[in-house]
């Protein structure tokens, strides 16, 4: 399956909503970004598990920035998507909403924002809406996968 996550609030803290991994002060320099904790060991079960994983934000970040962070902390996805290329499809198909994964074929997507989930059920895509502050969003992550997988 193609799962992609979002970053700000979901991956990546917008303030101190998650705890994140530790990063040293040349990484800071560097601009690498905090990472929320277990976003990594997630991650690598998914792709064991034989997912596929994407980055699917509508952050104008380039994606060399957000390989070089996820890169830190030892994460490999295969593909990201960010608003630049988001807005060029989603304009190309005229789709009004702020997400599609369908268009770039993505079967699951895991956000943060309320927002999307109410775009999945008026659009018909699989996503999973993981509160900030969720302890256990993780579990809830792999329930879910596992269920639609």
């Amino acid at each position: 399956m193609n799962i992609s996550f979002d970053l700000d609030s979901t991956l990546i803290p917008n303030g101190k909503e998650f705890e994140t991994e530790n990063r040293s002060g040349i990484a800071k320099l560097l601009g690498i970004e905090e990472m929320r904790i277990g976003t990594r060991e997630l991650i690598s079960d998914l792709q064991n598990q034989g997912h596929k994983i994407h980055i699917y934000t509508t952050s104008f970040r380039t994606k060399r920035k957000i390989r070089l962070t996820l890169k830190y902390y030892g994460i490999k996805v295969n593909r990201i998507v960010n608003e630049k290329e988001n807005r060029k499809v989603l304009k190309s198909r005229n789709i009004n909403s702020s997400k599609f994964p369908p268009a770039f074929d993505f079967d699951l997507h895991i956000d943060d924002l309320k927002g999307v989930g109410m775009e999945s059920k008026r659009l018909n895509f699989k996503a999973i809406i993981v509160e900030p502050t969720d302890k256990n969003w993780i579990e809830k992550i792999k329930s879910v996968v596992e269920n639609v997988a």
